[in-house]
């Protein structure tokens, strides 16, 4: 099985989405559903309803959480000591119409494109994979082939 490589800060908020849905979210829903079918007639019951298919869904998020959790490997971007891009590094580019964007490379699970946490097995995260700064690299998007140019790279 493949490495769940993850920062420090994305493995702090798997265990913290686990534990919140096991601790406090799958309890309340229990106890919702409990007096939901103390209530009588389940076909017509929507809180009873709702709080089974919402339990399934937490059931499955917990399973898929665990499955991630026990194939972590946690890396630490502050310690690596590069001047290439690697897993965690923050990375300034130029695009081809001449906009700066900085993109951190992250793991599967902790993309949010919008704050620029990019994973490492996307197509940028491929290209930049081991390029150092002023290397051009391409990259397939849905609109055609880009290049962009490396103008810095940081752990921190």
């Amino acid at each position: 099985m493949e490495k769940n490589y993850i920062t420090p800060q994305g493995l702090q908020k798997l265990q913290e989405e686990f534990r919140e849905l096991k601790s406090v979210e799958r309890p309340q829903i229990v106890e919702t559903v409990a007096w939901a079918a103390a209530n009588g007639d389940r076909s017509e019951n929507a809180d009873y309803q709702y709080g089974k298919r919402r339990l399934r869904q937490i059931d499955k998020r917990l399973e898929f959480l665990t499955k991630r959790l026990d194939i972590c490997e946690v890396i630490d971007p502050s310690t690596i000591k590069s001047d290439r891009v690697l897993f965690g590094a923050t990375v300034t580019i130029e695009d081809e119409d001449g906009e700066e964007k900085i993109y951190k490379i992250v793991g599967v699970d902790e993309i949010d494109t919008d704050s620029g946490l990019i994973s490492w097995r996307s197509p940028l995260g491929k290209a930049l994979f081991k390029a150092k700064v002023g290397d051009y690299v391409t990259f397939q998007t849905p609109g055609g082939e880009r290049e962009v140019e490396i103008l810095k790279i940081n752990y921190i």
